[in-house]
């Protein structure tokens, strides 16, 4: 599958899919993050990313799933 094959089945998601996919995605690349920082304790790996992207880092907090 392409990325753009990817994001059009996305955007074609209800709108809660999408947050949970979002919230997924968010907590999937803060995980991997907080991983290579404890490889690397003196390198910030948050500093290389865009500052909106930084702003969006804690944002979203996962709570059990919800029932539909």
């Amino acid at each position: 599958m392409t990325w753009q094959e990817l994001q059009n089945q996305a955007l074609q998601l209800p709108i809660r899919d999408r947050w949970r996919l979002v919230q997924s995605l968010l907590s999937s690349i803060q995980q991997e993050t907080l991983v290579s920082s404890d490889s690397t304790p003196s390198t910030n790996s948050f500093t290389s990313l865009d500052p909106w992207t930084q702003s969006l880092i804690g944002v979203i907090q996962l709570d059990e799933e919800e029932p539909i």
